[in-house]
């Protein structure tokens, strides 16, 4: 009985350290974004009306008069803050280049009203629509080449709004989901976990038990079922999907996938190293490559 006892206790020893070498491994060296500061950038302030939701935002004007083509964006998930290094990084790009950009607060952060936390996309892309309606009614704005800019959970409120839309001139999805909201909770989670420093066949066994913990969250139940494929086959206007490879938050093979089964003018691009904010690991900012990208998307898109 000693002698089963000894080789128990070193097979459990075992299997513990076994356990514990990816934790031991794990890689806490990860670089913050980098990126402009708020103070960087010349904006006004704006507001408008999306029927009893007051929104507000900021506006960030190119140098000169117009007409400037012009791009709208759409938050992620969660709170939005303005000094959000990722979101400036983008804007500050675009307005260098003579495109205008007006970024929203998202309902219920910042100065905006409203509550985010239990609303769907399809009301959220109301949002987005107002703000569109804004954009084009500011002067020296060029109404025929405005375009949709969509953040990660962002690029699944883009094709809604652009597929029941003919004013708009391109739609860009940086970093979004080609797949379902189930599709993207489960991968994001089991990396979540992978991450903290376990093999993934553990982080997917613990997945099981966490996910639907998630999914009884009521952020959750407002956007459950989602599939971005039931609008992007609407859209009309030339798109352009960025992702970064080694992205934790996205499976860029099989939003990749997806998205080249739609037909029309789609651009699809994956920049290698780049994970979810598709930065560069030398400098933490993101790629220039994507935002030269970006800019020449948005400079010669055009309304048919």
């Amino acid at each position: 009985m000693r002698r089963i006892a000894q080789i128990t206790f070193a097979v459990l020893v075992l299997v513990a350290l076994f356990l514990l070498i990816p934790f031991l491994l794990r890689d806490t060296t990860a670089r913050p974004l980098a990126g402009p500061d708020l103070e960087q950038l010349i904006f006004e302030e704006i507001s408008f009306q999306n029927g009893d939701v007051r929104l507000a935002g900021m506006l960030m004007l190119p140098a000169g008069y117009g007409p400037f083509p012009g791009a709208v964006f759409i938050h992620g998930s969660g709170t939005s803050r303005r000094d959000n290094a990722w979101y400036l990084t983008f804007a500050r790009a675009l307005q260098a280049n003579g495109v205008a950009v007006l970024l929203p607060d998202k309902r219920g952060s910042e100065k905006s009203g409203g509550d985010w936390r239990d609303t769907s996309f399809e009301v959220l892309a109301t949002d987005t629509d107002a703000a569109l309606d804004f954009l084009a009614e500011t002067p020296g704005i060029d109404t025929n080449r405005i375009g949709l800019v969509g953040f990660s959970q962002g690029g699944w409120i883009a094709p809604i709004v652009a597929s029941k839309r003919s004013d708009i001139a391109y739609v860009a999805s940086i970093s979004g989901a080609g797949v379902t909201t189930e599709q993207q909770l489960w991968f994001e989670e089991v990396n979540n976990i992978v991450e903290v420093g376990t093999y993934r066949f553990v982080a997917q066994l613990v997945a099981r038990y966490t996910v639907p913990n998630i999914q009884q969250k009521a952020t959750w139940r407002a956007t459950a079922g989602f599939d971005p494929m039931t609008y992007w086959p609407q859209v009309r206007a030339p798109v352009f999907v960025a992702l970064g490879a080694g992205d934790r938050n996205v499976p860029i093979e099989e939003s990749a996938r997806r998205f080249s089964t739609l037909s029309g003018d789609v651009l699809v691009r994956i920049y290698p190293d780049g994970g979810h904010a598709i930065s560069d690991p030398d400098t933490g900012r993101v790629q220039q490559a994507l935002l030269d990208d970006l800019v020449s998307f948005a400079q010669s898109a055009q309304r048919n």
